[in-house]
């Protein structure tokens, strides 16, 4: 699940998590500072020489650097039997794609660039942290259906997490053949 800041990644994902078992998320890592009222575990909170050193170590399935931030997805351990969510950006779904070409990538977007704003400023962003990821969010939308996401217009919770539960069967369906 990929998308630029303030679509609703995390809402969609956590929601997706918590209806089915068989989902595993795998948490970030991230050298950004814990924005107000943001859960412990919304990350693995590190500094930048504890990031680099596991990027030195092949730690990461994924990293990147954002707007001054580094994030990175960790090699996941989910199991067998459990399918990994990544909630990623779109740099870090190119990464994971040239490992998994099959993998399911969905790119979530905002209805517009005002609802995506009233979402950053809601979460806890900085107004000048917002209109940076305001910014730069049409690039990564223009960047993820380049790479061939399915795009989902986020303007309804329920009907976007229906639409990504059914993607998920049609995607575990596939991979029975």
């Amino acid at each position: 699940m990929c998308g630029p800041g303030g679509v609703g990644k995390g809402t969609v994902v956590a929601r997706l998590v918590a209806e089915d078992p068989r989902l595993w998320l795998s948490r970030s890592w991230t050298t950004r500072t814990q924005r107000p009222g943001e859960s412990d575990d919304a990350y693995t909170y590190v500094s930048r020489d504890e990031f680099e050193a596991r990027v030195g170590a092949d730690g990461f399935l994924e990293y990147a650097e954002f707007l001054g931030n580094l994030y990175g997805t960790p090699w996941p351990e989910a199991g067998d039997d459990r399918d990994v969510v990544l909630e990623i950006d779109v740099q870090g779904a190119a990464q994971v794609l040239e490992r998994a070409p099959d993998a399911l990538f969905i790119l979530l977007e905002p209805p517009s660039a005002e609802v995506q704003a009233e979402r950053l400023r809601g979460r806890g962003d900085p107004p000048e942290q917002a209109e940076r990821r305001i910014a730069v969010a049409q690039g990564e939308l223009a960047e993820g259906r380049r790479l061939g996401a399915i795009c989902i217009i986020n303007d309804d919770l329920d009907r976007t997490v229906i639409r990504c539960q059914e993607l998920i069967i049609e995607a575990r369906s596939a991979a029975l053949g």
